[in-house]
């Protein structure tokens, strides 16, 4: 089973990156989770990563984080959305679409 990856210092620093951001006894979370869980299982790679807002107060007012669970998405080194209501695999989809086309490619 593949598990989203803990965020690091050295990754916050990065020009781009998805950010699943959560707290461990929310409900919604935990359904966010499985859906991005689904979505690196089928494309057997690393897509996300994850961090715990509760350890993170600074991250989250410093990137006026509203609420979790957020996918927050940084692309040239700076923040392009942040996604509160994932709905579905189909609609995070259309997000990686935009911000990660590169899972779409064929060789």
């Amino acid at each position: 089973m593949i598990f989203l990856q803990q965020v690091t210092d050295d990754i916050l620093q990065q020009e781009r990156y998805l950010l699943y951001i959560y707290t461990p006894l929310c409900g919604t979370c935990a359904l966010a989770r499985t859906m991005l869980d689904k979505i690196e299982s089928v494309h057997q790679q690393d897509i996300f990563y994850e961090m715990n807002a509760s350890l993170n107060p600074e991250f989250m007012q410093d990137y006026k984080v509203e609420s979790v669970p957020c996918l927050l998405i940084k692309e040239g080194g700076e923040i392009r959305d942040k996604v509160y209501a994932f709905k579905s695999i189909a609609n995070i989809y259309s997000y990686l679409m935009d911000y990660k086309p590169e899972l779409f490619a064929t060789s």
